[in-house]
């Protein structure tokens, strides 16, 4: 696709991205001297129906929305084999790819990212359209920070009857609700849920639910309830914990009754945000409201229209509520550290390498309490711990709260699909799924252009740890056709060579051999022999005729002497590379027989005389 210009206005220029269904690119729009991103419908599936009904109404879904939060749909079309959407092009990453690199966002960050997520749903809510599919993937952050939801794909139009899909489950299985997981009814309160499980992953660093499987992640989504965001990220605050655990309840009518009211609750737990140094309100806390009018004292006094001052009981009482709240903030710090409520000191033992459990034995043994959260590591084995906090050989007081890391193995991903892909194309997914390149084997096939994938090993949709070799299998196009040698013998060396090319095969080895049969220079014999059925590219050897000169001919001349005269001269004359010469000559009478060797080099002429008549003559 690269190069190609879409009905002569949008070039493509690269790869950018691509699922399940589409490849998106990054296009050049001629008429409007603009980037955009082109998302294409994969190839295999330009001849499925449904594949193409459900990439078409991705386009008419989100064309219906306009909202600075969601990515701008400006065209549709197809354009031969292609059937292409139009993007607004976003310079920047998916939500996933940050939480990849940087970990747990800060709380802050983190509830304003799910507050323009939360609406940017309100607004296709508000249109009656459900996603269906939201997860960090889909989220695309600008250079200037500001969300982009993304890919409709799988959205629905939202009526008055009820959603259902009964056949197939569609959407993303780390992601999606216990609805969509059972394959019943859908609702706005679907992408709730997902919401919440974004909201987790961006607090987190990780999604709530893992597993080995599809199947065994989507039930959990069912039976089990998500662990406590705090419990993996302390600086998760109760109100925003609530929210989290709200939005992923089980049951739909459990959640929240909306979207604008989950928004309601994101802004009113902003508010709670304060900077910790300045002490700085957010803008949430500048609501216009309708106060009391506030006194001023001295002025009343004077004009004689002041109320009486606030009561000293009253004050008293403020000053009580404020003590209470330091109390409580200092008790808070005691169960944390330790260090305020016991005189003893423990050194704090050497925890990493060992089990968890085992961990958790040591340091509560020393009267230390533990603190658990998790992180994907290649190199250490599951459920061993991968650090300690403070670290091992410090003196702390008993009662310390020790936070041990603890590896969860190598971080899962799943397989792409890349049968039919080109091998640049299939090597760049492979490397976005942070997988590596294994061995790369090149097979011919009818079926498959050249420099295709043909198979893979694993399979799709295979989930394996990140950081496994994929092993590919290219397509080297159609096999060679087979060919019946023709018999080459007494052909010119020459000759048989542009044959040769005609028939795509190639000259061996030559052996010369003297040959009275064959002229010089011309094909005596073949291998493989005239007739057989050899493959284009195979190599046939030659055997070529050389001349004679420079052998040693010889044989034997029968003479018989013929009626005539009483004494007859009978001379052999002998003619040969060296010239003519007499081999044998003698009086002979008539009725007489006479056998004489002659031998000669190169050509060699015999001729018999009989009183200097030519009688006989051959070549030997």
């Amino acid at each position: 696709m690269i190069n190609r210009t879409l009905d002569n206005r949008y070039t493509i220029l690269e790869r950018i991205g691509g699922g399940g269904m589409a490849d998106v690119y990054r296009a050049h729009d001629t008429l409007l001297d603009r980037s955009v991103a082109v998302k294409v419908l994969r190839s295999q599936f330009t001849d499925d129906a449904d594949f193409v009904a459900r990439f078409r109404r991705e386009a008419q879904a989100a064309a219906r929305l306009s909202h600075p939060n969601i990515v701008n749909i400006y065209d549709v079309g197809r354009d031969g084999d292609a059937d292409y959407i139009i993007m607004e092009y976003i310079s920047g990453e998916t939500l996933k790819e940050r939480i990849d690199r940087d970990g747990p966002l800060p709380v802050e960050m983190a509830v304003r990212f799910a507050l323009e997520i939360a609406e940017a749903l309100e607004h296709a809510h508000q249109n009656n359209l459900v996603h269906c599919d939201i997860k960090s993937h889909n989220i695309l952050t600008t250079r200037a920070g500001r969300m982009k939801v993304t890919d409709f794909g799988i959205a629905r139009a939202v009526t008055q009857a009820t959603m259902t899909q009964t056949s197939t489950i569609i959407g993303s299985v780390h992601y999606f609700s216990p609805e969509q997981a059972k394959g019943s009814a859908v609702s706005a309160k679907s992408d709730i849920y997902s919401l919440g499980v974004v909201l987790f992953e961006m607090l987190t660093g990780q999604v709530p639910f893992n597993g080995e499987t599809p199947i065994s992640i989507a039930l959990k989504h069912l039976q089990e309830q998500p662990p406590m965001p705090s419990s993996l990220n302390p600086a998760v605050p109760p109100l925003l914990e609530a929210i989290v655990l709200k939005a992923m309840a089980k049951a739909p009518e459990q959640r929240f009754e909306d979207i604008s009211e989950m928004i309601a609750d994101l802004k009113m737990s902003q508010n709670y945000l304060r900077d910790d140094h300045t002490r700085r309100l957010s803008k949430e806390d500048f609501p216009t409201q309708v106060l009391p009018r506030v006194p001023n004292a001295e002025y009343e006094q004077k004009s004689g229209t002041g109320k009486p001052p606030v009561p000293l009981w009253r004050r008293k009482w403020l000053w009580a509520v404020v003590g209470l709240l330091i109390l409580g903030f200092a008790f808070g710090a005691f169960l944390s550290f330790g260090k305020f409520w016991s005189l003893n000191e423990v050194v704090v033992p050497n925890v990493i390498g060992k089990p968890m459990e085992a961990a958790r034995t040591a340091l509560t043994t020393e009267n230390l309490r533990v603190a658990v959260a998790y992180e994907y590591s290649e190199k250490v084995p599951n459920g061993i711990v991968i650090k300690q906090n403070p670290e091992a050989g410090n003196t702390v007081k008993e009662q310390r709260m020790v936070t041990i890391t603890v590896s969860k193995g190598a971080e899962i991903t799943v397989v792409p699909e890349l049968k039919g892909l080109s091998r640049r194309d299939a090597e760049l997914q492979i490397k976005n799924a942070g997988l590596e390149i294994g061995r790369i084997d090149e097979q011919f096939s009818a079926d498959a252009p050249a420099d295709t994938v043909i198979g893979q090993n694993p399979r799709a949709p295979a989930q394996i740890n990140k950081g496994t070799t994929v092993d590919l299998v290219i397509s080297k196009g159609a096999g060679p056709r087979k060919v019946v040698l023709p018999d080459f013998r007494g052909t010119p060396l020459p000759t048989v060579a542009t044959q040769l090319d005609s028939l795509k095969i190639k000259q061996g080895s030559v052996t010369e051999v003297p040959s009275t049969q064959y002229p010089a220079g011309t094909i005596v014999g073949q291998n493989p022999a005239a007739g057989s059925e050899v493959l284009e590219g195979s190599t046939i050897e030659l055997t070529v005729a050389k001349s004679a000169s420079g052998m040693t001919k010889r044989a034997v001349v029968q003479i018989t002497v013929p009626e005539g005269a009483a004494r007859q001269t009978v001379q052999v004359v002998v003619t040969d590379t060296n010239g003519r010469r007499v081999a044998y000559e003698n009086v002979h009478k008539a009725g007489d027989r006479i056998e004489q060797s002659v031998e000669g080099v190169g050509q060699v002429r015999v001729q018999v005389y009989i009183n200097g008549t030519l009688l006989q003559e051959q070549l030997l």
